[in-house]
């Protein structure tokens, strides 16, 4: 059994800062690729930031200069270091992992988290 639990999030005002980190438990060999995106209501939930294993990192647009994201291969854990942050940053950041494959040689495609609930508000 693998699972992604993310932390971090909360509450905020704007120009701020928050740091995630997800952690994926389980007996893991490899990740390919761990991330993150975001959701609000009634919208269709996005990409913010995607990382491979060997640590480089596509960015959304709309975070680009603001947010980054890094990887701790050893511990299976995933950073979202957020500063400057905008009232339109407010949303649900669920934490994703793609290609998980764990000690027994299965593999997970694709495994989600449950969210953090971060809000930027002043």
């Amino acid at each position: 059994q693998v699972r992604l639990v993310e932390s971090g999030g909360g509450l905020v005002q704007p120009g701020g800062s928050l740091r995630l980190s997800c952690a994926a438990s389980g007996s893991i060999r490899y990740i390919a690729t761990m991330g993150w995106y975001r959701q609000v209501p009634g919208k269709q939930r996005e990409l913010v930031a995607v990382t491979a294993n060997g640590g480089t990192t596509d960015y959304a647009d709309s975070v680009k200069g603001r947010f980054s994201s890094s990887r701790d291969n050893a511990k299976n854990t995933v950073y979202l270091q957020m500063n400057n942050l905008k009232t339109e940053d407010t949303a649900v950041y669920y934490c994703n992992a793609e290609s998980v494959v764990v000690s027994n040689g299965g593999r997970y495609p694709e495994l989600w988290g449950q969210g953090t609930q971060v809000t930027v508000s002043s």
